[in-house]
């Protein structure tokens, strides 16, 4: 299936996703919107990849909401009836909802997500990044908050993420500041896990890092991802209490021997994969 601002390919049990609009920075057009969490679940749903990696083309990784879509009745402009203009601030509302679970998506979905940043992450980029489970960048990666740099407040992620990716006083900088962070201050205030000299090396050793991760028991990696997402947004006692009804009911003794035998013997694994997801209706189980 082709798409407008994006190109996917499997391999290796990976689900490569490639912002591929270099011509506009990446910008995210309408389009991008719906296509995304589209992409997300059918590779999540059909259990089509044990991983996901994001990356990007061109100079920059993207440069955030196409600022066209303000002029538009998707966000609630542009409406001259004056019946329409008071409906203005739900219909804004409404989108930027739908908007949002462009890249809650990427947090809920059970795979985890690689992003791999060059250049400029602006914006609507910064949103994207933060919901996912890793970041890397190229050493001439920068993000910046910019919406307040046009008169916004980041609506789309940034803010409920980035607090709890980095120390509060740096996150409240960037975003009263909407100054650059460079790709290296980054790494060391922990928003990203590594930097590389440039983006050839950063593909090459993310997918290393994208087929170790794809190499694990698949159940267990979507549990870790659960147990990580809960103990973020809960306190130590209720996590624990979490983690051990997850395992009661989520751990699989088979696969377990499986990794301990795979190791023994030195061979592949033989892990059970993710199973498709189905809708609550309609299936025979």
């Amino acid at each position: 299936m082709s798409y407008t601002c994006f190109d996917v390919s499997i391999e290796d049990k990976i689900a490569h996703i490639k912002l591929n609009r270099p011509e506009k920075r990446n910008s995210m057009i309408r389009e991008f919107w719906e296509e995304l969490p589209r992409i997300v679940r059918d590779i999540d749903d059909n259990a089509r990849a044990r991983v996901i990696v994001i990356s990007s083309t061109g100079p920059h990784f993207s440069s955030g909401l196409d600022l066209g879509l303000f002029s538009s009745d998707a966000l609630g402009g542009g409406a001259e009836d004056p019946l329409r203009r008071r409906q203005a601030g739900l219909r804004f509302y409404e989108n930027v909802k739908r908007m949002q679970e462009t890249f809650s998506c990427l947090e809920s979905c059970r795979l985890p997500v690689l992003a791999a940043i060059q250049g400029g992450c602006i914006g609507g980029g910064v949103d994207l990044i933060t919901a996912c489970d890793m970041r890397y960048a190229t050493a001439d990666a920068f993000i910046t908050i910019h919406e307040i740099n046009v008169g916004m407040t980041a609506d789309v992620g940034t803010f409920p993420r980035i607090f709890k990716l980095i120390p509060e006083g740096i996150a409240r900088e960037l975003a009263y500041t909407g100054r650059r962070m460079p790709a290296e201050e980054a790494r060391q205030v922990g928003l990203v896990n590594r930097v590389f000299p440039d983006q050839e090396t950063m593909l090459r050793e993310v997918m290393v890092i994208a087929r170790e991760i794809a190499s694990k028991p698949p159940l267990a990696v979507y549990g870790c991802k659960r147990m990580a997402i809960y103990s973020r947004d809960h306190s130590t006692a209720a996590a624990l209490d979490y983690i051990s009804i997850w395992n009661a009911s989520m751990l699989q003794r088979d696969e377990i021997l499986e990794a301990i035998r795979a190791g023994r013997e030195n061979r592949p694994d033989e892990f059970a994969e993710l199973p498709p997801a189905r809708p609550i209706l309609g299936g025979n189980g």
